[in-house]
């Protein structure tokens, strides 16, 4: 495939409810779409950035200057024997890893569509339908957390995440488990602790967690090594797992028993694939985070998430349940026995309504 035409839209959907972690609330998105042609098909990605730099030190503005002033360059007019190809090509370019998967990604649906094959059996996936868990962020109180955990079990949702963070962890979790009991439950903490914190956050162990995901700095391996020999509890990486040698590095230095792969957080489907195959060579379960993607990431996601290590239940859950109406059709939804069809049309599967799109647009480049 020759990439001929690059397409940015700085986008804006508001949030079916409020979303709130450690690092604040929110009540809409921004997010860059990434549209590339080729040979007469076209391909979509989506990057994760936000439009602050809380989670990632790259943002929406970020993005969107990496990709038209050096990114896109290094693409357009060149052609690509394979997708796999994209990300090398792109490596003079250091870090960004949310841009280069916004522009990967893109590339991978192009060339799954100019096959005429789903996503998920070019990445190598191997399930037609994948187990779907749900996040919940922190509440204004207790009984609405409570409420919301209720709801999304009558949905069907596999495992039930709550974010916590200091002053909302035991007593959210003593709650949920006093009224829900043995229901798969975990936390994330979204590095919010400290390896201060290590004999309180063992004071977890009772609640038969299936992980405590990221509690301490995003930068961070060693003391994550430190705080799992003093907890019971697996620990969980995600914002220190930026790379597939950082994950190699975590794994040798028993930092975590489980990872989460967010292709935007390593650069994209080749390298989570890297990642993945990495995990399951030393016997580690992932699972497939989420960034509260439009259905045009999540039904990437959702492709990922089907090759065959991804053994826990992600974040990947009905689009409703965060924007409506969404950027695609046919919607995402979750059966009611948890999981999610993976879409067997060409590429991600999905249809792009480009009026809807173009609603949530603020800026457009076509390069």
């Amino acid at each position: 495939m020759k990439i001929e035409k690059v397409e940015l839209f700085l986008c804006r959907l508001p949030l079916v409810h409020f979303f709130e972690t450690s690092f604040g609330r929110s009540y809409d998105r921004t997010f860059v779409l990434v549209r590339v042609e080729a040979d007469g098909h076209e391909g979509w990605g989506e990057s994760v950035a936000e439009a602050n730099p809380y989670y990632s030190s790259e943002t929406t503005e970020t993005v969107w200057h990496i990709i038209a002033g050096f990114l896109a360059p290094l693409v357009i007019g060149r052609t690509f024997g394979h997708p796999r190809e994209v990300f090398p090509a792109l490596r003079r370019v250091r870090g960004h890893n949310m841009a280069k998967a916004g522009l990967e990604m893109a590339a991978w649906d192009l060339h799954a569509r100019t096959i005429g094959q789903p996503l998920s059996r070019v990445l190598g996936g191997t399930r037609a339908r994948i187990a779907s868990g749900v996040s919940i962020g922190i509440q204004d109180s207790f009984e609405q957390l409570i409420e919301k955990v209720d709801k999304e079990l009558a949905a069907g949702y596999q495992r039930i995440k709550i974010k916590i963070k200091p002053g909302w962890d035991l007593e959210a979790v003593e709650r949920v488990r006093a009224r829900f009991g043995g229901i798969p439950l975990m936390v994330d903490a979204n590095a919010a602790y400290s390896l201060d914190d290590r004999a309180h956050l063992a004071r977890l162990d009772p609640y038969d967690l299936m992980m405590i995901e990221q509690p301490l700095d995003y930068d961070d391996v060693m003391d994550h090594a430190v705080l799992q020999q003093a907890v019971k509890t697996p620990i969980c990486l995600d914002e220190s797992i930026h790379t597939v040698r950082i994950a190699r590095d975590a794994i040798a230095a028993k930092a975590c028993r489980i990872i989460n792969i967010k292709p935007g957080r390593v650069g994209g489907h080749g390298e989570s694939i890297a990642l993945h195959d990495l995990c399951a060579a030393h016997d580690i379960p992932v699972w497939h985070g989420g960034m509260l993607e439009s259905g045009i990431g999540r039904a990437h996601n959702i492709h990922l998430a089907s090759l065959p290590n991804f053994r826990l239940p992600g974040d990947i859950a009905a689009s409703k349940r965060y924007y409506q109406p969404d950027l695609i059709e046919p919607a995402i939804e979750v059966g009611p026995d948890g999981t999610i069809a993976v879409p067997d049309g060409p590429g991600i599967g999905v249809n792009i309504v480009r009026d809807r799109v173009n609603s949530a647009t603020l800026r457009h480049v076509s390069l």
